[in-house]
């Protein structure tokens, strides 16, 4: 038996699954959301940018508002500082990097009230043009801190290490030792950074949603976000409200 070693083909696109919101969600107390990923093509984990990406990952992070001090407080990744501290509505935003053999797809999946999808798309459009931008050096320095420590945290335990040695072995027919990537990560800079989201921008989108998503933007207006120097979309207004 051969394994299939052909190489997949990327090619954007748009998934879409209308359901109504479930009528015991509300009763529960349960947020009623829907849920929208955008994805441009990444690296594949053999990729000499497959590092930086890494990081970049790491600078956007994201996760779920919560806490009394307000959705994202003590969090300094973008997509706390940028989406959950600015857009009370929003309940979730995550960045994403999924690394294969022959490809990559980095995204961000964000949740929000149905109410909102139009707006939430255009806020995920707007952090994926961002990331191209300035980037200061204590984000950079923060970033990397905290890849670094996420690996050597996760090789603590003794099963995670044999299961590190067995995917790298798989995967690439050798095992680098933690002190590699902890070098290599250091060794990323700022134009590293910009140069990887530069291209991730120039890939076609990967676009899937769900859930009550009538005010979800067409695949042709979120591309014309994404070539938008702000990432506004078309027919948008020019500044996004930060108490709707």
């Amino acid at each position: 038996m051969q394994v299939d070693k052909s190489i997949a083909q990327y090619t954007g696109g748009i998934v879409q699954e209308e359901c109504s919101i479930p009528l015991h969600a509300g009763t529960s107390g349960l947020p009623e959301l829907a849920h929208v990923v955008i994805g441009l093509e990444g690296y594949s984990h053999q990729h000499p940018d497959f590092i930086p990406i890494c990081v970049l990952n790491m600078m956007m992070g994201g996760g779920g508002s919560f806490s009394a001090g307000g959705p994202g407080k003590g969090m300094y990744t973008r997509l706390y500082t940028s989406v959950l501290n600015r857009h009370h509505w929003m309940f979730s935003a995550t960045a994403y990097n999924h690394a294969y053999l022959d490809s990559g797809l980095f995204c961000i999946h964000a949740s929000a009230p149905p109410a909102n999808v139009h707006e939430m798309v255009e806020v995920i459009v707007k952090e994926l043009i961002n990331m191209a931008g300035v980037l200061g050096e204590p984000e950079l320095q923060r970033a990397k801190r905290q890849l670094q420590s996420m690996l050597l945290m996760n090789l603590e335990a003794r099963p995670v290490v044999f299961e590190d040695i067995a995917r790298q072995v798989l995967a690439t027919g050798q095992r680098k030792r933690p002190e590699y990537f902890i070098k290599a990560i250091e060794n990323v800079t700022a134009e590293d950074i910009q140069r990887v989201a530069r291209q991730l921008l120039k890939t076609q989108p990967s676009v899937a949603a769900r859930g009550e998503i009538r005010k979800l933007p067409s695949m042709t207006d979120i591309q014309a976000g994404l070539l938008d120097h702000e990432g506004r979309l078309p027919g948008s207004r020019g500044r996004l409200s930060l108490f709707r």
